[in-house]
């Protein structure tokens, strides 16, 4: 018999039809989110390693397919035993490493399938140019973009792996005692965090007037400085979340007053009106929290609304 010949109106079929379409869909999967995970170095890989175990959370679990990219490193053997190591005693069988070595590697149909088929990325530290040297423009690179912006595989990525999401990249540059115009040069990273540029070891190295020095010259931009042993989570159109020991230090030149343009390589700058927010761990900003926006600063709110901000698809 149908709902209809049982005799029901129409508000009781309504309601009939949409309890079953409820009930068909218990025990689905929850729809995946997109979400990088930006860490400034150092993460614990020994005791608590509270950021690669939210990493793997993030990825789906024990059971996701997690893929590592030591492209970056000097010694990528070693790194990839080390990782191994890590996420092995996490509880992920699925674990490999993949084999973007060089420019021609990048090309490879079957690097490129390995990334698309992947629950997680993450990407180890060492030099952030050797990378985007390795990865530009290749159908690789092509690849991620895809799998972070069509299939919601978590990104992470430390130290130059953290460097390197920002499309405008800090590619080398001392820590300065104050804001200079030669601190720093800048290159073009794998373009995630479109609106801001990250520097990572942040507090360890005092990398506050090296960050501060490249926002003189792009104050289009925001500063994300992150602290060693320290992540932040951002996830795609939603939120921020600051996990770790440490803090993530942002910096808004979008008001900022300067003698950029006026100024020798080597004299101090004026920069005026400049606004830092300091996000200790354990604190999320959400775009979803009308309550908790209620008490945050406009200038905040404007850095959120960039932060969260998904990048261009890019290739």
């Amino acid at each position: 018999m149908s709902l209809f010949q049982s005799g029901m109106d129409r508000r009781q079929w309504m309601a009939a039809v949409t309890g079953l379409a409820f009930a068909s869909t218990l025990g689905a999967q929850p729809a995946k989110t997109a979400r990088l995970v930006v860490i400034g170095g150092a993460e614990d890989r020994l005791k608590d390693r509270v950021i690669l175990r939210k990493f793997v959370e993030y990825c789906g679990g024990s059971r996701a397919r997690i893929r590592l990219i030591t492209t970056a490193s000097a010694q990528p053997a070693m790194t990839w035993e080390s990782y191994r190591a890590v996420f092995s005693e996490l509880g992920v069988d699925n674990f490999e490493q993949l084999a973007l070595t060089d420019r021609d590697s990048a090309f490879a149909p079957q690097l490129s399938q390995e990334i698309l088929q992947a629950d997680g990325i993450f990407i180890s530290g060492g030099d952030q140019g050797r990378l985007m040297d390795v990865i530009w423009e290749t159908p690789a690179y092509r690849s991620l973009h895809e799998a972070f912006h069509l299939h919601a595989c978590c990104l992470g990525g430390t130290s130059a792996g953290a460097a390197v999401m920002s499309r405008h990249m800090i590619s080398q540059g001392p820590a300065v005692l104050r804001p200079i115009k030669w601190a720093t040069e800048t290159d073009i990273g794998l373009g995630f965090v479109s609106n801001a540029v990250v520097d990572q070891h942040f507090s360890e190295r005092r990398r506050l007037a090296r960050l501060m020095s490249t926002l003189a010259q792009r104050p289009d931009l925001l500063g994300v400085g992150i602290d060693e042993d320290t992540a932040l989570v951002i996830e795609r159109n939603r939120s921020i979340e600051v996990i770790g020991r440490g803090a993530v230090t942002v910096v808004d030149p979008s008001r900022m007053q300067s003698n950029v343009d006026d100024v020798g390589l080597e004299e101090q700058m004026e920069m005026l009106g400049v606004v830092i927010h300091m996000l200790p761990s354990g604190h999320r900003y959400s775009l979803d929290s009308k309550l908790q926006a209620a008490r945050w600063p406009e200038s905040l709110r404007r850095v959120l609304t960039r932060l969260v901000a998904p990048g261009p698809l890019r290739g």
